[in-house]
């Protein structure tokens, strides 16, 4: 397979990392997970801008030049043969062992690109369950907002949501007011209105959740970001999920509690239409 390394191209094989890398050490690193689709990166420039945004307030800032551009990635899509394709650019803050003589470490930056697997079809026609996690998320927390490398918590809480046969765990804050899943952003549909937490909530600023906004305002429908607490959610008449991958993925129960009817509904299910449109218009695909 090939990966592109600090501005190379090389086998992954020939890929390292070395062992004073800070993101290795420390978790002290940023990603972001993409989607081709006819060997175009959804959105890349606006991946690529949340990742230096969070670089800038948690590492240190990286100029644009050092990270891959859209060429980049086709050559890497096609060196790998691969039209539809699940990318992770990954980048670190480099090494801790810094030499007085040669000034700070240029950062690690490492893409990668794998074939894409899609849910399945039935979470799209039948719809998903979701548990509650037992974590909370702090807005004193510096890392909330921000894609980074350090994601246990995450991980944990996405493996217990598993256990309970669930496919997503969503996350409230310590103020009990609904944030976000484990690796997506969440909205509510009630009255005719969709919602979902503002970024005040200290919530990723997801793509795909920009992406919706925007399709649901062209739509015509109405749209609030505000604060969402627990009778709300259970209340809603819909819930889905967002994510780069996922898209847009509707859930018919949070933990033991239907949502709706307990199946999808016609607000998710036009979301997800309209959203798969976009990116077959702006990836060029038929």
């Amino acid at each position: 397979m090939w990966v592109y390394h600090n501005g190379k191209f090389v086998q992954d094989r020939d890929a390292s990392v070395g062992v004073f890398d800070s993101g290795l050490l420390h978790g002290a690193g940023l990603f972001e997970t993409m989607r081709a689709e006819n060997s175009r990166v959804f959105r890349l420039e606006a991946h690529v801008e949340r990742l230096r945004r969070s670089s800038e307030m948690l590492l240190r800032p990286i100029d644009r030049e050092k990270l891959p551009e859209e060429g980049d990635c086709w050559e890497l899509l096609a060196r790998n043969n691969l039209k539809t394709a699940r990318l992770r650019l990954t980048v670190t803050a480099g090494s801790m062992h810094i030499d007085a003589e040669e000034g700070e470490p240029e950062p690690t930056v490492l893409l990668t690109a794998v074939e894409l697997t899609p849910y399945p079809s039935e979470y799209y026609g039948e719809g998903i369950s979701v548990t509650i996690s037992r974590f909370k998320q702090s807005a004193a927390d510096p890392l909330v907002g921000h894609k980074t490398t350090s994601r246990l918590s995450r991980l944990l809480a996405l493996r217990e949501a598993q256990q309970a046969r669930c496919v997503e765990a969503l996350w409230f804050t310590t103020e009990n007011l609904l944030a976000e899943g484990s690796i997506s952003n969440v909205f509510i549909v009630r009255n005719g209105i969709v919602a979902t937490p503002p970024l005040s909530t200290s919530i990723l600023p997801g793509i795909a959740r920009a992406a919706v906004l925007e399709i649901a305002e062209a739509s015509g429908l109405k749209i609030q970001q505000q604060a969402i607490n627990i009778n709300d959610l259970l209340d809603a008449d819909e819930v889905f999920l967002t994510n780069t991958i996922m898209q847009v993925m509707p859930v018919i129960a949070v933990e033991k509690r239907t949502i709706g009817d307990g199946k999808v509904g016609p607000t998710a299910a036009g979301l997800l239409n309209d959203y798969r449109d976009l990116v077959r218009k702006e990836c060029g695909s038929k």
